[in-house]
């Protein structure tokens, strides 16, 4: 069996394995193991998976992921999430589909002290969707705006998957977050305006402009001052070299606590809820890191990494062309994984293609910005049919509307994600100037 033919039987394995609803950690570990064994035997893989294991978990830069979702879920028990939406409805409230950009405004705020995208829809579609039911906005409408605009949570710092990237590469995780904010700002006026040309092209899916909508107060700006300051400690503290990446999780997470606290919202059972699904999903996280060591070292192993880079060389593709057919391999893989589990399995296959393509840049800017591009990608699959998890999140959140006309209600922004990638594909500056300037 050739290397390239092996593979396609380890990626077999985990696809047949997921089809019949196999978790995705197992899926890769029982494909991987599998490998592995075909390869070298027993004895070799039990000795792999005993210092492997130790090895990755092992490592300091682990203890960032908890930390950010730590600090989501103090954001998202502490009550943070209505005065963000509040404050949103206020600047844009008095626009047609006014309320859905607020909602838009509202994840982007939120992404920015969380990091995780189904946890930001989940938090903003408890309280945007009965405003925007009450209003008279459509189901389609309202269950797509916030479905896509819960992708800011991982586009806009800090992003779990692009610590995951950063980790897997041993790139800069502080440079990495500032390549990320102005396309994360971007991403987020995409969406506002795809929502202003949605509302006017198609009518009856919002209601008319409310020239009485309340503006904005003092009370609203005071309620969203946790979030500047937390945002301000956390990241001006990064930059400025006040500490590191992973301590400023830690700071972030401290200073959630303390706002969730001082709003009054945080309880004995919510806290304790806080540490529960931290843990719940940080294990999740490290399983798919062992399953996705386990297959990348079979992958290794077969050298098909050296054997796909001949190939792709041997095309005689322009770099561009190369990223581009990676990123479309992306949106199709979205199609049946998770970002997470995308992220593990192919960089440590891809990463080596695109750094050994001449790009016009230093190699630190490549790899910055694929990470950036691959971030950008990797949401198409939370939208997307057949998975599009953050589409069934949202749905599954509110009453009375078909799973088809939520996936309807994605498509404008989807059109909006593509553009956006386009963009960055053919000008990469626009994702490294920022940590030029704060780098």
């Amino acid at each position: 069996m050739s290397s390239l033919q092996l593979v396609g039987a380890i990626f077999g394995v985990m696809l047949l394995l997921m089809a019949v609803r196999v978790p995705i950690a197992v899926s890769m570990f029982v494909a991987g193991a599998f490998g592995y064994i075909f390869q070298t035997g027993w004895m070799p893989f039990a000795n792999f998976l005993n210092n492997q294991a130790f090895a990755r978990f092992a490592s300091y830069d682990l203890s960032v992921i908890p930390l950010f979702i730590l600090m989501g879920h103090f954001a998202t028990q502490g009550g943070i999430s209505k005065a963000l939406f509040d404050f949103a409805a206020g600047v844009t409230g008095r626009f047609k589909g006014g309320l859905a950009m607020a909602a838009v405004l509202a994840c982007a705020a939120f992404g920015a002290i969380c990091g995780s995208s189904v946890a930001t829809a989940a938090t903003i579609t408890g309280v945007a969707m009965p405003e925007l039911t009450r209003h008279g906005y459509s189901g389609r409408l309202a269950t797509g705006t916030l479905a896509a605009a819960g992708t800011l949570g991982i586009l806009i710092p800090p992003s779990v998957p692009l610590v995951i990237y950063a980790i897997l590469t041993e790139q800069n995780i502080a440079k990495l977050f500032a390549a990320a904010m102005v396309p994360g700002i971007i991403a987020m006026l995409g969406y506002m305006t795809a929502i202003a040309i949605y509302v006017r092209l198609v009518p009856g899916q919002a209601p008319e402009v409310d020239k009485n909508a309340a503006g904005l107060t003092w009370s609203s700006f005071v309620g969203i001052a946790p979030i500047m300051v937390i945002f301000i400690i956390v990241f001006g503290g990064i930059y400025a070299g006040m500490f590191t990446p992973t301590e400023g999780a830690a700071v972030g997470a401290a200073s959630t606590f303390v706002a969730a606290l001082i709003k009054r919202e945080i309880t004995w059972p919510k806290f304790k809820e806080c540490f529960y699904a931290t843990a719940d999903s940080s294990a999740m996280i490290f399983l798919i890191f062992i399953g996705a060591d386990l297959m990348n070292g079979a992958l290794a192993l077969s050298q098909a990494s050296t054997q796909l880079s001949a190939l792709v060389t041997g095309l005689g593709w322009s770099p561009l062309a190369v990223v581009a057919g990676i990123l479309v391999f992306y949106v199709v893989l979205g199609a049946v994984m998770d970002e997470l589990s995308m992220i593990l399995l192919t960089i440590p296959i891809f990463f080596p293609i695109v750094m050994g393509l001449d790009f016009g840049m230093p190699k630190e800017s490549v790899a910055i910005w694929f990470g950036i591009m691959v971030l950008m990608v990797v949401e198409f699959g939370l939208l997307a049919p057949p998975v599009g998890l953050n589409v069934y999140v949202v749905n599954g959140m509110t009453k009375g509307v078909p799973i088809a006309e939520s996936y309807r209600g994605v498509m404008p922004f989807l059109v909006s994600d593509t553009i956006r990638t386009l963009v960055l594909l053919f000008f990469p500056g626009i994702c490294l100037w920022l940590v030029g300037v704060l780098t």
